[in-house]
């Protein structure tokens, strides 16, 4: 089954985006795995999407096909990253915007390093309730905690012009906003986006980011959990299905050139709520593209 019954492959001259799925987590969750199923669930849910909106004529998800899924074993990062970076680097060598389909957060890390490769300068706008940017642990160094400290310390990304958005809720780590700040990212809680309001972040975003490459990465936990429970690590207090629609809408203008929407985890969802929620989003994205077109 294809995402929202888009064609799949091969990539044609009117392709501008490419949906990729990443079968994979690092199974080291205690009691939360299943985030290697979320590519499937979120094409089983997109059954239930239209890609008209009500508002204009013209699909949503024109130029757009779905790629299949990268052949990897999950809980192998070590041989599964350079798998995943080579799938996306294809993508990015034909010209087209990957858009991967997680999978944990661990997934953002070859990914980034697939879109660094022909992107040099790439900024990132990072939305979730964590930083991800936590210390790297020598013997588990790969895992969904850390991707952005090792893309910070890689140098694979603009560390000064990137932002980590909605961070919130309780973490294992004291210092977590301290350290993600102190490898050079700017960090906005999902307490000061709601104070200042979407569209002054979005302002200072673009401001700062201006006409880099940039790569959205979204984490599904920046929903809270009444409206997708199926993640892989749920914080409350955050936002409504209809304030993300409205943060994705306002994050409109960098030029984007790759994303991941990350952190389905389908053993946890209910009636498939996270998955939905999540094709939507993408569907959502894709208008992001539309500067990249022009």
């Amino acid at each position: 089954m294809s995402f929202c019954g888009l064609p799949s492959g091969p990539l044609g001259p009117g392709t501008r985006a490419a949906i990729l799925g990443v079968p994979f987590d690092c199974g080291l969750h205690p009691d939360r795995i299943g985030s290697r199923e979320g590519p499937a669930a979120v094409r089983r849910a997109s059954r239930w999407l239209r890609r008209f909106p009500a508002t204009g004529s013209e699909d949503a998800a024109r130029g757009v096909i779905d790629a299949g899924d990268v052949a990897l074993v999950p809980g192998r990062p070590v041989q599964a990253f350079p798998a995943i970076e080579e799938a996306a680097a294809r993508l990015h060598a034909a010209g087209v915007v990957p858009i991967g389909i997680g999978g944990d957060g661990a997934i953002s890390l070859p990914l980034l390093r697939a879109a660094a490769r022909f992107h040099p300068g790439l900024c990132v706008i990072h939305v979730d309730a964590h930083t991800d940017a936590y210390l790297v642990d020598p013997e588990e160094p790969l895992n969904p905690a850390t991707q952005f400290s090792h893309a910070a310390s890689e140098g694979i990304l603009d560390a000064e012009r990137s932002w980590h958005v909605g961070t919130r809720g309780f973490t294992y780590e004291a210092g977590v906003i301290a350290r993600t700040e102190a490898l050079g990212y700017r960090v906005v809680t999902t307490a000061n986006l709601v104070a200042r309001g979407f569209a002054q972040t979005a302002a200072e975003i673009r401001e700062t980011i201006g006409d880099r490459p940039a790569y959205l990465c979204w984490d599904m936990d920046i929903f809270d959990p009444s409206v997708a429970p199926g993640v892989c690590t749920p914080a409350w207090g955050g936002l409504s299905a209809r304030e993300g629609i409205e943060l994705l809408h306002a994050l409109r203008g960098p030029r984007y050139v790759a994303m991941d929407f990350n952190t389905v985890s389908p053993p946890h969802d209910v009636a498939e709520a996270a998955a939905q929620l999540c094709g939507h989003m993408i569907l959502e994205a894709v208008s992001l593209l539309d500067r990249n077109a022009r």
